[in-house]
């Protein structure tokens, strides 16, 4: 790595179509050369299935690209997400997991929509699929954004914000959080397929005590200071919180791209760490892979 290269940045934290993102991972990887990153991770919701084409997008705009993965877990009645970096997108053990994932997800749709439909709120999962205005690839998933852009369309809310405060956030009139994996057991999950577990956004869960002791109990190895919606005194706080543990600092925007004229959760690397954060995560990896080869 260069010096030119070590002053830029990396943004840690972005999803794709693949998930619940707007974008498709080759045009995340263009908003990133045009940002000025030097390297983007694309980590969406429990697949993997955005990660070569944005490998392969790479390439062609010389920008180095993470395999990484949002991995969704409940503690303490909370969803906790959990990044992985620099894992084996083909491992077969994590495929399956993550299909099995991905079913969970598919069954939560189901109960969100018949929620809603007992509300007198009357949307379908064809409808949700027609406003992704493509067709639904292999792998990929359907999340709450995907069911507030057809709220919205409706007429049931304004917004995207609107649709989440009425229906779709945690103690709202439709959520629905069913039983899910530990944050411990997605930590293992990642680093079984090579790669290094980070705790995503902790300043969302609204719960610090839950937070350490998630830290304290798992092989999670980084944690996500920086993020769009963390204030300055919550990336304080957590910085603090990772050094004690002596865990990776990580970083990232959080994109899903552009919904109603606004962008969630924040632009593009807007939030990022230095290119030397990289060097840790792959060190890390390094040893993680090495240990499992070793056993």
């Amino acid at each position: 790595m260069n010096n030119a290269q070590e002053e830029r940045y990396a943004d840690l934290h972005t999803h794709s179509q693949a998930s619940d993102g707007m974008n498709t991972p080759s045009q995340n990887i263009k908003l990133a050369v045009e940002s000025g990153l030097g390297a983007i991770a694309v980590t969406d919701h429990d697949t993997v299935a955005g990660v070569a084409e944005a490998i392969e997008a790479g390439k062609s705009y010389d920008i180095e690209v993470i395999a990484g993965v949002e991995i969704s877990t409940r503690e303490d009645n909370k969803d906790i997400h959990i990044l992985g970096y620099y894992l084996n997108t083909e491992d077969p053990q994590l495929l399956e997991r993550l299909q099995g994932l991905r079913e969970v997800r598919d069954n939560r749709n189901v109960q969100i929509l018949q929620k809603l439909r007992d509300l007198g709120v009357e949307i379908t999962m064809d409808e949700v699929i027609q406003q992704l205005g493509r067709e639904l690839m292999p792998d990929e998933s359907i999340g709450r954004p995907h069911m507030a852009d057809v709220l919205v369309a409706k007429g049931y809310a304004v917004d995207l914000k609107d649709a989440f405060n009425k229906y779709l956030a945690e103690g709202a009139a439709a959520y629905v959080s069913p039983p899910r994996i530990t944050a411990s057991d997605a930590a293992v999950w990642i680093r079984e397929a090579n790669g290094v577990p980070v705790m995503a956004h902790p300043g969302i869960y609204g719960d610090d005590t839950l937070v350490e002791r998630i830290l304290d109990n798992s092989s999670i190895a980084g944690l996500e200071v920086y993020h769009s919606d963390h204030s300055p005194e919550d990336e304080q706080r957590y910085l603090e919180i990772a050094k004690r543990r002596d865990l990776i600092v990580t970083g990232g925007s959080d994109y899903h791209g552009e919904r109603q004229g606004k962008v969630f959760h924040g632009p593009l690397g807007g939030k990022s760490v230095p290119m030397s954060t990289l060097i840790q995560l792959r060190q890390l990896q390094t040893a993680i892979e090495t240990g499992i080869t070793a056993e």
